[in-house]
């Protein structure tokens, strides 16, 4: 976008990163945020979300000069209800003065989960932020510079809620934050595992000012977090035995096996009082042997997976379902508020990988129809784009829907899930199912579709890479 002349009260486009322009007001920041060093930019509240963000002025275009163009590049349903958000306030303020706040309508509640809670932000913090919503402060975390003490400058509320199931979840509060702020655990934590989703996790805990040990396989994937402020530990044994709480988030069953069996793995580093979290996707009877080995040593598990994509996994915006010994899920407060969004405690070891092993299977089911749906529309002659619009305006929108959608019609499938795992995670569920002699069909065709696109050395793409299984 090119540079604009533009002030205070301003209804503008901006855009952040990939996503499409979308529709916002120039307003005062917190009295406590500063703007963002170096950059000439404005801080730009949404319509149709409560995300906000600074936007560099040449991300900025004047709203009404480029209503028209924008209505017709930009499609979806959060798109129009955004739209329609920004008209209500224009009708509400003709012939008044208008008020620098947003109204919220009914176009607008409920709209946190549209396409700006996903925006990587670029603004720069140094001081306290008062009234910021929960996507907010991601965004902030994302961008700090001093990560030894930048949790101070973000606040949350947390709420504990006790579901019909006994289950406990530990979210952030859907309010503004009040209270205080996220205070780093004093214990040392150690991270085994620097994949798409280990790597967001070590960032993310860094920026909330916890101390970190990292290890890692291939060891130069070290060395962006060494920069960051984390220590090195030369073997998984001995990041155990120099920290507190060591978590681990590897590939699968195998490799959690060999990290705490191996040489010089995890278990030679555990005795009475050190703590383990496997973070890694895997079956229920590959985390029970690896709670009772690590608990015959004195030491304490949790199984903690966790549900999400590399995006979210930088955004710390994961939802992490644990199980297991319940003291030491309350230890691990701090750093889940760093990770996730939302964290579960379903009960005893074992619980988590299930729920996990669930919640996959329909992912990648689901995955698997998207793409069949968009080949059966190419070979009958039915445009992919007006299929994706159709969805778009209907039950089925999601975020994910959209984001596997325009991988494949843009013929990118940079890994954000790789296509080998969610296979894998089918595989379990459907051995998981036969377990309990529970029919998995949609599971089970799902999964020969995704060793059909394995087949095909998509191994290593993003799951939406399916698609290619349906046109060879």
């Amino acid at each position: 976008m090119a540079a604009v002349s533009l002030r205070l009260g301003d209804l503008v486009w901006g855009k952040l990163g990939r996503y499409p322009p979308w529709p916002g007001k120039i307003v005062n920041p917190p009295k406590d945020l500063k703007k963002p060093r170096g950059k000439k930019c404005f801080f730009v509240k949404f319509f149709g979300t409560e995300d906000h963000a600074w936007i560099k002025v040449e991300q900025l275009k004047p709203y009404h000069a480029h209503k028209e163009e924008m209505i017709k590049i930009n499609k979806g349903k959060r798109f129009q209800q955004a739209v329609d958000a920004v008209e209500e306030f224009l009708r509400r303020a003709k012939g008044k003065d208008q008020d620098l706040t947003i109204p919220e309508s009914s176009t607008v509640k409920g709209m946190m989960a549209g396409p700006m809670a996903a925006f990587k932000w670029q603004p720069t913090v140094s001081e306290p932020v008062k009234d910021a919503d929960p996507h907010f402060h991601h965004f902030l975390l994302s961008q700090t510079e001093k990560p030894a003490v930048c949790y101070q400058a973000i606040t949350k509320k947390l709420k504990i809620c006790e579901e019909e199931t006994g289950s406990t979840s530990i979210q952030a509060a859907d309010s503004t934050a009040v209270n205080g702020s996220i205070t780093p655990t004093d214990k040392k934590i150690g991270f085994l595992g620097l994949g798409l989703m280990g790597s967001g996790i070590v960032s993310n805990l860094l920026k909330m000012g916890h101390t970190v040990t990292v290890w890692n396989r291939t060891a130069e994937k070290c060395d962006l977090f060494i920069q960051e402020g984390a220590r090195l530990g030369r073997t998984p044994a001995e990041v155990v035995s120099t920290c507190d709480i060591t978590f681990a988030c590897v590939s699968d069953p195998k490799a959690a096996k060999d990290l705490v069996l191996g040489p010089s793995g995890v278990l030679q580093g555990i005795r009475p009082g050190k703590c383990y979290v496997d973070m890694s996707t895997v079956d229920a009877d590959t985390v029970t042997e690896l709670a009772q080995v690590i608990v015959s040593r004195g030491g304490r598990f949790l199984e903690a997976p966790v549900s999400g994509n590399q995006q979210l996994s930088n955004d710390g915006m994961l939802v992490i379902l644990a199980a297991g010994d319940r003291g030491l899920y309350e230890d691990c407060s701090s750093c889940f508020q760093a990770m996730g969004k939302t964290s579960f405690f379903l009960g005893e070891v074992g619980n988590a990988a299930k729920m996990m092993l669930i919640v996959n299977m329909v992912q990648g089911s689901f995955m698997a129809t998207i793409a069949e749906g968009l080949t059966l529309a190419q070979v009958t002659g039915q445009s992919q784009q007006t299929l994706l619009d159709i969805l778009n305006q209907g039950q089925l929108a999601s975020i994910f829907l959209d984001q596997k959608c325009q991988n494949i019609l843009q013929g990118n499938f940079k890994p954000d899930f790789y296509l080998k795992y969610i296979q894998k995670d089918l595989r379990l569920a459907i051995a998981l199912g036969d377990a309990v002699n529970h029919p998995t069909p949609m599971a089970a065709a799902a999964n020969e579709v995704y060793k059909r696109a394995k087949a095909l050395d998509q191994s290593d793409n993003d799951m939406s890479a399916v698609y290619r299984a349906y046109i060879h």
